[in-house]
Formats: structure tokens, sequence, C-alpha cells
């Protein structure tokens, strides 16, 4: 018999294998100071491109200064207990009230977080004998709720609805056989490359195809839509959502998440939630410090505003100097660059050290070998000097993967990690 950890020992994986190379600095780094759109890394200052804080929600003086009353009045433990035993209140009550009423829904239900309770929901709405069909680029929460899925489910290419149509033909076969439903599962905005899902021509399918469609929001609430109600706002779908999702730690710049619908769905969901019937309610202080963050999402349109002015700076000018941003839709702005993962360290360490940028590396096994990416996160409390900085140092790292530079410094690690 095989030792259970032989695998772990041989095999580190595809990330992993780089650890020694790439811990505290390229993965788990160490950003300090306040959050904002200038940080420290390493002692140095930087200008901050990897934090979700899209409307610079996270040090505003209104919401400290409701956190810190909230923390003193509650604690951190309060309320004691899961919320159908003895963890519900008023305040949670009224926060799924307004949150239903924000994004146009019935009904809302809070959840503890997004990873958990989306992994929760896709386990609650389907049984063995539906389908689901979801987006082969979907989020890792999603695709660890439909490996729960003891049923049957099919991927379609990603925002592509012609392979969306083949794939519900098959399900609608199967399904007719099983005496089962289908679940169709998309973003609202796809958190690497920034593209909104097809939601509005995915609607559309349900005037041919009978399915419930559930759509993970977390980059579209807030930053989205007239009202910041989201990609189903923007799109003018809304009300074709069956199960809206979005998390707080966006725009809402905090810890938790929720879920929306009619009441009828989400009473179903409540009780049927495993993540949230036998977890801790989610603290007061978070649920006191989201009604201030949805408060201000409803009544300073100029966070969103500021947003987008950055937005547009950033996206339009790397565009106008040549850059590949793809095809983003909203504010994740990824830059498509071509090299490998040691020359990715090499052009990330020379950005950091000596341009003062900070930003997200992304590398294969997430995106295809041969490529890098950089995915920066614009946020209103970013500014066109941010802008301009950070054009011009990409300007220069650009350069240097052209001519060598960072092949030539990466030689080493290669060689080093016997490549």
């Amino acid at each position: 018999m095989k030792d259970l950890f032989e695998k772990i020992y041989k095999d580190k994986g595809p990330l992993g294998k780089w650890a020694s190379q790439a811990e505290g600095y390229f993965v788990f780094p160490k950003l300090e100071g306040e959050i904002s759109n200038r940080m420290k890394f390493q002692g140095k200052d930087v200008i901050t491109w990897s934090i979700n804080d899209y409307l610079g929600l996270a040090n505003h003086p209104e919401v400290r200064k409701v956190d810190a009353e909230a923390a003193a009045k509650y604690g951190s433990a309060y309320p004691m207990g899961a919320r159908m035993m003895s963890g519900h209140t008023d305040l949670h009550e009224k926060l799924q009230n307004e949150l239903a009423d924000f994004v146009s829904k019935e009904a809302s239900y809070l959840l503890n977080f997004g990873y958990q309770g989306m992994v929760s929901t896709i386990d609650a709405l389907v049984a063995k004998d539906d389908i689901i069909v979801y987006d082969v680029d979907a989020h890792a929460c999603i695709i660890d709720g439909v490996r729960l899925h003891m049923g049957k489910r099919f991927t379609y290419k990603h925002n592509d609805v012609e392979s969306l149509e083949k794939n519900l033909e098959r399900a609608t076969k199967m399904a007719e056989q099983t005496g089962g439903g289908i679940l169709v599962i998309s973003e609202g905005v796809f958190g690497m490359r920034g593209e909104q899902g097809r939601l509005k021509e995915i609607v559309e399918l349900k005037k041919e195809f009978n399915f419930r469609l559930f759509v993970d929001d977390a980059h579209g609430f807030g930053t989205l839509g007239a009202t910041g109600a989201g990609a189903g706002e923007e799109q003018g779908v809304q009300d074709d959502i069956d199960v809206y999702f979005a998390t707080f730690a966006k725009s809402m710049a905090s810890t938790g998440a929720f879920i929306a619908g009619d009441k009828e769905i989400i009473d179903y969901l409540k009780y049927n939630l495993r993540s949230q019937m036998f977890a801790k309610s989610l603290q007061m202080q978070l649920v006191v410090g989201a009604l201030k963050r949805l408060e201000m999402l409803k009544t300073m349109p100029e966070l969103k505003k500021n947003l987008w002015t950055v937005v547009d700076a950033l996206q339009s000018g790397l565009k106008s100097r040549g850059f590949d941003i793809g095809t983003t839709q909203s504010c994740v702005t990824p830059v498509y660059l071509k090299g490998s993962i040691p020359e990715a360290m090499a052009l990330v360490k020379d950005l950091r050290e000596n341009y003062g940028i900070f930003c997200s590396i992304v590398v294969y096994p997430v995106i295809p070998k041969g490529l890098i990416l950089l995915r920066m996160i614009p946020t209103a409390t970013h500014t066109l000097q941010d802008v301009e900085e950070t054009l011009d140092a990409f300007d220069a790292i650009r350069a240097r993967l052209d001519n060598g530079t960072y092949k030539r410094l990466s030689a080493a690690l290669m060689a080093a990690m016997g490549e």
C-alpha cells in the first residue's frame, strides 16, 4: 500500500514547485499600511493595483467610524450560534431586506463567506436528477460547488452562446430521461478577463429552453449598472436572473455575501444551505458595517463615478500604447504579455523594485503556458497621476521583455530549478 502523502513529497503541483523562489514575494506577499492606492511592500512605497476595494470604502472615515463603534458595542462574537438556532437578529433581517431592494429581488439571505456560500447554494439548488450547465471559465467556488453535484454537468465554451445552446440541447434530452431540471451558471463579471457574462443572450435562450439562471456577480455588484446593482442591471436583465449572488469582499470592502431571488426560492435555500445551517452567524459588527456600506453605495454615486474615471483613464491609456487588455467590459484590467514563468518573475520584480508598481501576476495553470497576465484592479482611491506613472512603467517593462532582458535574468532561476 502506498503512503497517502507520497504524492505530496514527489509533486508539489504546478504552482507549488516554485514555492522556494516565489513565496513571500510573488505569492503570499505582505502589503503593509492602510488599504489604499499606495501602500508599502518590503519597506518600499508602491502604487497598489491588487486590492479589490473598488469604491475606496476600506478606509473611508465614515466606514471606519461605524466599524469601530459596532465592534465596541457588540464585540466580535455576538451573535453566537447559527442563524437557525441562536444567531438571528433584527439587523440581519434589515440588511437582507435592504440588499434585496437594492438588487430588485423579493428577498435575500446573508452568507458568512462568498466562496463557502456559493458552494453550498449550488449544492442546495440541484438534486442528482438535475443537470448543471456552466461557463468553462467559472470561478473556483463555482467549480467546487459543481463538484458536489452527483448528477450530470456540462461546460460551455467561455461566453460562447452557441456552445451554451448546444449544451442546453444535450442537457434537455438528459433531463427528459431523468425527470430533473437544468441550472445554468454564469458570472456577471469574470474576475480574470474582466468580461461581463453574456447574460442578455443567456436569458434570451429561456424562450427555447427550460432552465433556471444563477449568476455570480462578485465583481459587478457596486461597479456596474445605473445604480450599481450589477451586471444584470447593466444589461437590462436583472428580473430574469433567478438566483443572484454577490460578495461583500469587493465593492463593500468587508466580509460576507448574499443571495437574492424570489421569496419562495430564498426561503427554501435558507432552510437547506448547509454552510449556513451548521455555521456561526455573520458577526454583528460585520452586519452593521455592511448596512453602512450599502447606504453609501445608494447615496454616494460619486464613488462609482470616481472609480470609472480611473478605469477609463487606465484602460484607454493602455490601449493607446498598444497593450493587449483583451475584451474587458468592467473595472478588471488584464494586461497580456508573452513569456515564461521565470520571465514573469523577473518582470514583476523589476516592476515592484524599480518602478514602485504592485499588481498581481497570473501564470500557468490559471492561464495557458507562454502567457503572462498582469491583473490590475482600479479603485476610486487611485489618481490620474497613479495611472500615468503606471503607464510609463509598463512601457519600460515591455521593452525589457521584448529585448530579452528578463530571459537573461531568469536563466539562473531556470538553472536552479533544473529546467
